[in-house]
């Protein structure tokens, strides 16, 4: 059974930085692409980064050149490096990996940016 832990959310001012970590369990964590997902009140879930099981990464254009993704695979985990955040990208961050054609997600982690 695949689980997927998020951790690191919480209240920053805009400008400020926030490292969100997942923690995977179940799967041979370094064989699988890893994204995180964003979902804002009233809104659709977005992909905001990807990273591939080599390490490639691609970002959403709304965070390119504020956020980080990367992995860990001795420990299992992969991180959004969250830098200059904005109150637009206040939401329910969300870790996801696709296992066995399943969708795998996380129970999110609350971002909030605010003054």
């Amino acid at each position: 059974q695949v689980h997927l832990v998020e951790s690191g959310g919480g209240l920053v001012q805009p400008g400020g930085s926030l490292r969100l970590s997942c923690a995977a369990s179940g799967i041979i964590f370094s064989a699988y692409t890893m994204d995180w997902y964003r979902q804002a009140p009233g809104k659709q879930r977005a992909l905001v980064a990807v990273i591939t099981s080599g390490g490639s990464t691609n970002y959403a254009d709304s965070v390119k050149g504020r956020f980080t993704i990367s992995r860990d695979n001795a420990k299992n985990t992969v991180y959004l490096q969250m830098n200059s955040l904005k109150p637009e990208d206040t939401a329910l961050y969300y870790c996801h990996t696709v296992y066995k054609s399943i969708a795998q997600w996380g129970q999110g982690t609350q971002v909030t940016v605010s003054s």
